[in-house]
This record gives structure tokens, sequence and C-alpha cells, in this order.
């Protein structure tokens, strides 16, 4: 397991050179609404937790520290926004070190304490502390961090999708015990994906938040935590991952018990870092097969997914605070301008996706694609895959769902047409007999089991049981003459039906 986590530390690895970039420089352009931020704390009292520095081990309910941005269309005249300051204050709080001096944050949180950074740490950003939410409901994006990171780590971005007319709210990434992670990664991936959970819950309390529209974006180890939410959250309709760990382990998400790739059903976007030079791989003894492992995204079949590969980024600059604030691995990171540009186009590409495929706009697919070819051919900044969405079988839930929405009446002509549609269409005879007695049962739709009867009795007309079972419902409605009728057929059907005889004989008796 101690390898697992020098893989996630692995890909955070640099040198020896420190970028010159700005807030400006990555130049997102502001949408049409105003960025408002909140960020304040709730708790899950299912879960206990102990502060890593208290040494009294007292337990606690989980804090979740909640960092918000949502649209706003209030003035901002006369308003200060927030600088990058504090959102590392925040940084300071979910790291559990709230009364560090800030002139020791950089020291303090492994960012190099020279003159560049000094400098970010005093550049405005574009939200605003506790603006008035805009007017409607906005679509939410859950984000979740990287290994052990906050919820802050990839600000820009947020304010970017915020300013676009989306809610994001996050959590930092921090382990199931305490603020780290133990040895025990499937764990952890499985809390944070609670966490995600309960942030989904947590926004039922925003008035704005459109709970209709959910997806989740992920980076590195959120990556992974995101897939298993989804899996068991049919809320959650869309997924973008920044390079996520879920490429490079893929065998982490299959230890979860909550696992199956064909739950992964929503559209998928996959952003990764650019190959690792073979100098790299050899002096950091990492694994060559990360280059082109995408187990997940080669698995998946019942979604529409892509698959992109970023020539200028490696894995670090996915975030706004790598790509402010990492040292430069001077064996392959590209120059500062070409960061900033990819990570642009990772902002651009994000939002030009869920426009397509979590609002749907009529449009929007039409310049996803666009996009993918404008960055890809026209710029030569990624290469790219793309994966059709295949048919849904069509099962009995689905023909049932269709069935409660006209009161069972109708079937077989329902039947008929949605064979038609969907020409592998099988309703299982256990299936229809299940839900007949079911309905039968319940005296306010004892009509309606009787019509799943007669449909299934036209498709299995040989099947002595269902005519035992009708001949049951008839004998539970009062109608023996019925009863009578539709036990002999069942008879007539296997002779050695002892239930049919013992009816018959008390019955006729």
């Amino acid at each position: 397991m101690r390898s697992l986590i020098a893989l996630f530390l692995l890909l955070f690895q640099v040198h020896t050179i420190h970028g010159q970039t700005s807030l400006n420089k990555i130049d997102l352009d502001k949408g049409r609404y105003e960025v408002g931020f909140r960020h304040y704390s709730s708790t899950d009292s299912t879960r206990t937790y102990s502060r890593i520095y208290d040494y009294t081990n007292q337990k606690i309910p989980r804090p979740i520290p909640i960092s918000l941005w949502y649209p706003s269309s209030q003035n901002v005249v006369n308003k200060l926004p927030l600088q990058v300051l504090d959102y590392l204050e925040i940084l300071k709080e979910e790291e559990e070190w709230e009364n560090l001096p800030n002139e020791q944050i950089l020291n303090w949180f492994y960012y190099a304490n020279n003159p560049a950074n000094q400098a970010h740490i005093k550049e405005n950003t574009k939200a605003y502390f506790g603006l008035k939410e805009a007017q409607g409901i906005f679509p939410l994006i859950i984000y979740s961090p990287s290994f052990q990171a906050s919820s802050i780590e990839n600000f820009a971005m947020c304010e970017y999708l915020a300013s676009q007319g989306f809610i994001v709210i996050a959590s930092p990434s921090r382990g199931t015990e305490t603020r780290w992670f133990g040895n025990n990664l499937a764990k952890e991936v499985e809390t944070q994906a609670r966490d995600v959970e309960f942030l989904i819950k947590e926004a039922a309390y925003i008035p704005i938040s459109d709970l209709t529209k959910v997806a989740v974006m992920g980076f590195s180890f959120g990556g992974l935590a995101n897939i298993i939410a989804q899996m068991r959250n049919d809320n959650i309709k869309a997924v973008i991952s920044l390079d996520g760990t879920e490429r490079y382990q893929y065998d982490l998400l299959k230890k979860s018990p909550f696992f199956e790739v064909n739950k992964m059903d929503v559209p998928y976007l996959h952003m990764a870092q650019k190959d690792i030079p073979e100098k790299v791989l050899n002096e950091d003894k990492i694994d060559s097969t990360l280059n082109t492992k995408f187990v997940l995204y080669d698995s998946l079949s019942l979604n529409r997914a892509y698959r992109l590969k970023f020539h200028d980024l490696t894995h670090s600059y996915f975030s706004t605070l790598g790509v402010l604030f990492e040292a430069r691995d001077v064996r392959q990171d590209k120059s500062d301008h070409k960061i900033m540009n990819a990570y642009k186009w990772v902002s651009i590409l994000g939002l030009s996706f869920l426009k397509a495929f979590l609002l749907e706009e009529s449009t929007a697919k039409i310049a996803f694609e666009s996009h993918l070819g404008q960055v890809g051919t026209d710029k030569n900044l990624i290469s790219y895959r793309k994966k059709g969405q295949k048919s849904t079988p069509f099962t009995f839930k689905n023909f049932n769902e269709l069935a409660t929405a006209q009161q069972y009446n109708s079937l077989w002509e329902l039947y008929e047409e949605s064979k038609k549609k969907h020409p592998d269409l099988n309703l299982p005879e256990g299936s229809l007999n299940t839900l007949g007695l079911q309905l039968i049962f319940n005296p306010k739709t004892s009509t309606q089991g009787i019509n799943v009867f007669n449909l299934a009795i036209q498709l299995y007309p040989k099947s002595a049981n269902l005519f035992d079972s009708l001949a049951e419902a008839y004998l539970f409605m009062g109608n023996h003459k019925k009863a009578i009728a539709n036990f002999r057929k069942s008879l007539e059907l296997n002779p050695q039906n002892q239930n049919a005889i013992d009816r018959l004989k008390t019955m006729i008796e």
C-alpha cells in the first residue's frame, strides 16, 4: 500500500525552477455573472473524526469545511474582491493550522517563499465575499480535490464556472479518521465519495441550486471518489476528470463494493496530462504504462466519453495552486505561457462539455466538438478520442415505468409498441407473475394486477403457473367462477399442480 501513496506523491514531484505566472495571464473570460463566495463549516454526525494535532484523542462529528462559489447579479462597484491570501487562509483552516502566521504560509505548505509566490498571494481574484445570489436556479458542480488537498485548490476554475452560471461546491480531501489518509486507500476513496454525497445533500439548502442538473468534477485522487459517487447516485448526470487517478489506479476503483462499470452511464470527459518523458520515467522509477493506461475509459460502453491528452500540462497544473505556486520540473515542463494557456483550455473545454451534456443546450454539442477540433488540429494542444453512446437495453423496469404511467391499461398495445422500438425487449414470466400478485393483493390496484396477468398469459399461454396465480387473484377478489375456470386451465397444462387440485376440491365441494 505504501507504493500507492508513493505514486500520488510522484505525480506531484518537481525539481528546480519556479514559474512566472499570474491570474491575469491565465486570462479566463468572465461570464455574465459576478462571483459570490462563501466558506463555512458543517458536520456529518454519522461519522467521527479526530483533529490531527489534538493529542487528547477526542472524537468529534466529522467536520465538512465547505467552499461555495455562485452566480450573483449584485453591483460590485466599491467592493473589494478576494485576494489569493483569503483562499490560503482557508487552506490554513482546512490543514488545521488556523493560527499559523500568514507570513509562514508559503514555507509551511511546501511552496517556495520567493518574490513570485509572494506576489501571487497579493493578487486579486474574481470572487467577492457574501454577494447576493442571482435570481433563478443554476446547475450544480461538486468539486473533489486531489490527494489530501484543499477545497480551494482550483479556485480560478471554480470562479470561472460560477461566472458562467454554475454553482460550485467543494470540501477538502481528508482522511477517514483524521486530516491525513491512512494506508487503506480504498477506504479513503469511499470516505471522499461520501463527502461528495454529503455536498449534494448540502446543496439542497442552497435556494438557487437545480438538483436535477448535477455534475462532478475531480482532480487527481478526487476522480476516484467521483466515479464511485456517480455509480451509486442517479442524480449525478455528468463527470469531468482533471487527470483523475481513476486512469492510473483502476484496480483501486475495483476494490469498492459499489464499483460496477456498467453503472458509469453518464457523459464523461477525462482530460489527462502529457506523456511523461522517458528520462523522468527512469529517474523517478515511474511505471511507463502510466502514459498509455486508460483502463476505465476503454471499459466504458454505455455512455458518451471523451479522452483528451494535453501536450503542455503535467499533472500538477490541472489546479490553480499548481499553476501559480508549484516549482517547475525542468526535465519536462513547458514554458509558463504554454502551461497557463493549456490550463485556460482545460477550463474552457470543461465549461463547453457541461453546457453540452449537463444543460443539453441545443447548439452546445456542436460547439464542444468544434472546440475539440480547434484546440487539437489548429493549436495542437491536445490529442483526443471519443466514444458514442450505445443504446441502453430496454428492460422490464423500463417497460413497467411506462405501464405505471398509464395505470396498467392497454398493456398489449404498449408491449407491441415497445417491441417495435426495442426488438430485444424481454418481459420475464417470473417478473410479470410477481408484479401481478403485488398489484392484486393491494385492493386499490387489483384490477391493474388482472391486466398484468392478461398480458402475461398472452405472452406465455402454456404457463400453468400463470393461470394458477390468476386463479388465486380472482379468488382473492371474490370472483369464484373465474377462479375455478383458471385453476382448471392450470390443471390442463400441469395435471400435477397440487395447489390447483386442493383449491378446486375445496371450492367445488
